[in-house]
């Protein structure tokens, strides 16, 4: 496939994109919301919707700039994947004994120290507040059960 014959295929995608995040925020809306205590089945649609939706604007807009060359990458890449994919698994299988609360806090300390964001205390809140989110998303308003782990 040549260069201008893929760059349109890209376009198609890019407006069928588009598309499909317009048309499931239209049937989300059809759903209903309701709220964050008692949500509504269009919640987590709607979320899709948009974010396909956005997705699709950027990579329209982002056309016609450099791409990445080439199909290999170097080998610092794909040590980070490694660990990544290490950290990913790792966070899975120590869940039922960390707990979802430490388990999400460490692996989001081990991510970040990857891909190196400096020094201690960035990375400390960053796991924080990113654990803290999660914890009130999960088991505060959506009152789904996380494993508790040894902080029982």
């Amino acid at each position: 496939m040549n260069r201008e014959s893929r760059n349109n295929a890209e376009f198609i995608f890019n407006i069928a994109l588009l598309i499909l995040g317009g048309v499931i925020i239209g049937m989300a809306l059809e759903l209903g919301f309701g709220t964050l205590k008692n949500p509504g089945t269009g919640l987590v649609p709607m979320a899709a919707g948009f974010i396909i939706f956005i997705s699709a604007v950027v990579l329209l807009f982002s056309r016609g700039r450099k791409k990445a060359s080439g199909l290999f990458f170097i080998r610092h890449e794909i040590t980070i994947y490694f660990l990544m994919l290490l950290v990913f698994s790792g966070w899975i299988v120590t869940m039922p004994f960390l707990g979802y609360i430490l388990g999400t806090f460490l692996s989001t300390y081990c991510f970040s120290k990857i891909m190196q964001l400096s020094g201690r205390l960035k990375p400390f809140l960053l796991s924080l507040g990113t654990t803290l989110f999660c914890y009130l998303l999960f088991d505060v308003w959506l009152y789904m059960d996380l494993p508790r782990g040894i902080l029982g």
